[in-house]
């Protein structure tokens, strides 16, 4: 009797959330090494959370990434994957890989799953969502630095994504983009993610990684950061407690909260329902970040 108790209590707390965010759109950036489980129940978990979502009449919209599966084809094709900063240097050879395995493997996975869950999902090519300008990357002495075929967003096309949002189906879109020459770029999930946001006037923009949230050490689970502040961004960049890959995930939440977005999270997407525990109970499990 105590569990179905404990189980009425945790709908009631949930009950204000889903009233105040009903209708509202939240943009999910979903990447993380959780996404090449080999474990079907930790894929759906977060496919489930999607549905959950579409069900109490909240309007997800998902960016996923993939570079874990980007490498490992690369390396099927005996190609070695070179970084630059954390950029993926990306030749003409490069980024047709990186298309095929984002907008013609990943995503119709990812929709396939939702859609086998009893959600509706479509998927979309980054391609036909973005347009981007070649992405511009300097050396310490200022030197320019060529990667390839990397973009950075500049635009987002979003009436396809509002008209299937209407139809109340979740997009899923893949970070590639068409840049100004043509021809595909490889973008960054993470700034991708937080463009839709902002054109959508999104209410929530969530990051799901591998990692807890942002912590002063990122060793240690128990710095976990839960509440930050963007005027406090500056000083921990200083510090060093963001850095390296929490750069662009950072940066992006802080533009896209200037831009209107009401509040950014960071969860961990490997642990069981991150989502909801973030969203609709008074404790959350990550990190906020708010204006």
């Amino acid at each position: 009797m105590r569990d179905i108790i404990a189980k009425a209590e945790t709908l009631l707390e949930a009950l204000p959330y889903i009233q105040r965010f009903s209708s509202a759109r939240f943009v999910i950036k979903y990447g993380g090494s959780f996404m090449d489980s080999p474990d079907p129940a930790v894929r759906n978990s977060v496919a489930r959370d999607l549905v959950f979502l579409e069900s109490v009449q909240i309007n997800p919209v998902v960016v996923h990434g993939g570079g874990k599966a980007i490498t490992r084809a690369l390396e099927r094709e005996g190609v070695a994957s070179r970084f630059i900063q954390g950029q993926r240097v990306t030749d003409e050879s490069t980024v047709k890989i990186v298309d095929q395995v984002l907008s013609r493997e990943i995503n119709p996975e990812l929709v396939a799953t939702i859609n086998s869950l009893g959600g509706n999902a479509q998927g979309f090519a980054g391609t036909d969502i973005f347009t981007c300008r070649k992405f511009q990357l300097s050396a310490p002495d200022g030197s320019p630095i060529d990667l390839g075929q990397v973009g950075e967003v500049t635009s987002v096309n979003i009436q396809p994504l509002v008209d299937c949002l209407n139809r109340g189906f979740t997009p899923v879109i893949s970070p590639t983009a068409t840049g100004e020459d043509g021809r595909i770029y490889n973008c960054n999930g993470d700034v991708s993610a937080a463009h839709v946001a902002i054109a959508l006037a999104a209410r929530r923009l969530v990051f799901m990684s591998d990692v807890p949230g942002l912590m002063r050490n990122p060793k240690d689970p128990a710095t976990l950061i839960r509440h930050l502040a963007v005027r406090d961004v500056a000083d921990l960049k200083r510090a060093g407690v963001i850095d390296a890959g929490m750069i662009p995930k950072v940066d992006s939440a802080v533009t896209a909260l200037e831009a209107g977005v009401e509040k950014v999270q960071f969860v961990d997407g490997r642990l069981p329902h991150s989502i909801l525990l973030e969203i609709f109970t008074d404790a959350g499990v990550g990190t906020e970040v708010v204006r």
